[in-house]
Parts: structure tokens; sequence; C-alpha cells
């Protein structure tokens, strides 16, 4: 059964032009560690624009930084937020790239669920024509996180087969669950097959943190010697975007890839539903309990009241029946 959420507590709104809305992390908890908070226009400094936020993704990644599941150190309070789309509205000193009224998708080491961003010149790229804010949003973390661990992990080819749901053996299991799930993963591993562990959903599951669930979770993994590996000739690797963040030269080589294949119609992606701001944790209750179809977008612009539409009945009937399946 879904959770009952509040809509995040709003102030009454600055009335200068000089403060802009974020979404503050306040601390680690439930979803009323999220509040609507009004702080000053950013200023740029030498290499940044300033970028009118239209369009921000939710991520697990922030859900693991609410429950304090994270495993980088981030000290509330602060703005969370990976990716996101808008458009440029000042440049800082030596900016060349762009200019502004430029369409832009932004990928940030947090601090993207924001009106108004200041961010370096090489984190932002020109979105194509037709491409919408909302899909400028889902790009950067999913696509880029699936780019890299199939291809350069990977080592995707034609022929070779990579696992969607339980079934046969495959050559790339893909783990983003940990538990049972990876253990089951491991066992479908053709020979010269690998699986990418990169996520944790099991462990994010409700509104709170639960130790049980992390326990389980970490009890139900595998432990694999290099023994074992040689003598089953499997290979797994681990994946976490957010330690890469340093690798500014790999992510941009790889959204430039991405932004290739969504011109070509090749790639597009998929979006669940549209919250505002002030109903954040309304959109992290979708993700929690699994009811999002594609990609949860936060909206700076949209009506605090909004009313979102959710994921049709026929749908979540459809994919219960599917975890059922895979349960027996």
């Amino acid at each position: 059964m879904a959770a009952e959420v509040s809509p995040v507590s709003t102030p009454t709104k600055k009335t200068t032009d000089n403060f802009v809305k974020s979404i503050v992390l306040t601390g680690t908890g439930g979803y009323d560690k999220l509040q609507i908070k009004y702080g000053p226009k950013p200023v740029p400094k030498a290499g940044e624009l300033i970028v009118r936020v239209k369009a921000c993704g939710l991520n697990f990644a922030e859900l693991g930084v609410r429950q304090g599941l994270y495993d980088r150190p981030i000290k509330p309070p602060c703005v969370l937020g990976l990716e996101a789309s808008g458009i440029v509205e000042e440049l800082g000193e030596g900016v060349s790239e762009f200019k502004v009224g430029d369409r832009v998708l932004c990928m940030k080491d947090f601090g993207l669920w924001t009106e108004l961003v200041a961010i370096r010149e090489e984190q932002c790229f020109a979105m194509p024509d037709g491409m919408s804010f909302e899909e400028g949003a889902a790009l950067p973390v999913n696509y880029v996180t699936a780019y890299l661990m199939l291809f350069e992990f990977g080592n995707l080819k034609r022929g070779k087969s990579v696992l969607i749901h339980m079934a046969a053996g495959v050559d790339i299991v893909l783990d983003p669950l940990s538990g049972t799930d990876a253990v089951k993963g491991f066992q479908l591993l053709k020979p010269m097959g690998k699986i990418i562990h990169f996520g944790m959903a099991n462990m994010v599951r409700g509104e709170v943190r639960s130790i049980f669930s992390v326990a389980k979770t970490w009890w139900q993994m595998n432990s694999i010697s290099p023994m074992e590996l040689i003598s089953k000739n499997k290979a797994i690797c681990g994946f976490h975007m957010g330690h890469l963040t340093g690798e500014m030269e790999l992510l941009r080589s790889t959204m430039l890839e991405i932004l290739d294949l969504y011109k070509m119609g090749k790639i597009k992606p998929k979006i669940d539903s549209i919250w505002p701001f002030e109903q954040v944790g309304r959109a992290m209750a979708q993700m929690h309990d699994r009811k999002n179809i594609g990609k949860c977008i936060l909206s700076p612009d949209s009506p605090a009241d909004a009313d979102v539409p959710m994921a049709t009945n026929s749908i979540l009937e459809a994919r219960q029946s599917v975890e059922e399946a895979d349960s027996h």
C-alpha cells in the first residue's frame, strides 16, 4: 500500500527577485526532512553559468542520502539533485560554449534541486532540438550509468545477451538490487559472463531506513573467492557514478554519445510523472513503493497543489504478477 505523504511545508515566498526556491535536506530520516527554503540568487564565478532550472531528475541516490544510506559523506543541510535541465540566464567570465537563452541539461555532484544554479561550463550540455526539459533531466544519471556499464564494463557486442529478468543463462547481468537477486544473477551467468552491481534498491524501502532491510540484504549477498571466479570463468564488477565525479572527461564523452543516440532516434527517455518541488516526498514515495514506470521528474515551476497522475492500475497489476512469478 502506498505511504500517506504530506506535501513539504512551504514558507511564504520571498517577494524579491534576489531569492530562489530550493528543496533542502535538513537531516536524515523521513520525508519531513525535505523542506522548501529560499536563499540568495547565485552569482557566477569564472567558468560558470547560471541556469534557470526547468526540470530535475529523481534517483535512488537521493533516496539513499535522505535515509542516511549513501556511501559518500553528504552533510545536511544541503540541496540534493544530480541532474537537471533549463535555460542559461547568465554567464561568468570565460564561458564560451554557451550564450544566454541556450537550453542545457546539467550533471552535478548534487545541488540541482533549485530554481537557479551556478554550474561549471563543462557540466552542461546543449539540448537537441525537440528534446523536452523533462527528457533532458531524465538522461544523465540513468543513461550514463547504463552506457558505461554495458559498453565499458560489459564490453557489450552484437550477439551477447543482457539480463532483463531472471531467465536463462546470460553474458551480462546488471544488478541494482543486491541481496538474493545478486546471488541469482551470478548463478545465471554463462562462462565468460560478468555481473555488474550498481545499486542497493533492496535496502532503500519505505520512508525511513530499515536496519532489518539493510542487514538482510548484506546477509544474503554472495561471498565469492577469486579461485571460484577463476574456476567458473565469471567476473564481478561494481559501478557507482557518484565516485566518478572527478572523471569529467569520461562523463562528458559518454553524455555526448548519448545525445547523439537521442538525435538519431535510438533512445527516448520514458517519463513516469512530473511533481512540483513541494511534493518531493510524494515523488519519493512513488519510487519507494516501486510504482514508477519511467523517470520521476521534479518541477520548480509546477503549482504546489498540482494533481499528479499516478501509474494506471493495469500497469501496476501487471508488474505485481511478474514479481510474484519471479518469487516462485
